[in-house]
């Protein structure tokens, strides 16, 4: 599991680690972003939503939102 301190960071500085770390994970990597922005919780969401990554948000107090992510395999293709 890799985790991502954006703590402090603005959006859209969150999702743009975030996706550079993605663009390196193997399908089903887990990667943890903490994040105090309060945008970041909307950023990342649509960001997942929009590439196919699951999403869980949780709260981990003082303002630190926590996002575990686990990232996207290739579609599969249905065989005849």
């Amino acid at each position: 599991m890799t985790t991502i301190d954006a703590r402090g960071l603005k959006c859209p500085l969150p999702v743009l680690k975030l996706e550079r770390v993605l663009e390196t994970a193997a399908p089903g990597d887990a990667i943890v972003v903490l994040a105090t922005d309060p945008v970041a919780r909307i950023d990342i969401a649509l960001y997942c939503r929009q590439q196919g990554h699951a999403l869980e948000i949780s709260e981990q107090g003082g303002g630190v939102s926590r996002f575990d992510i686990i990232r996207d395999g290739a579609k599969a293709v249905a065989q005849p």
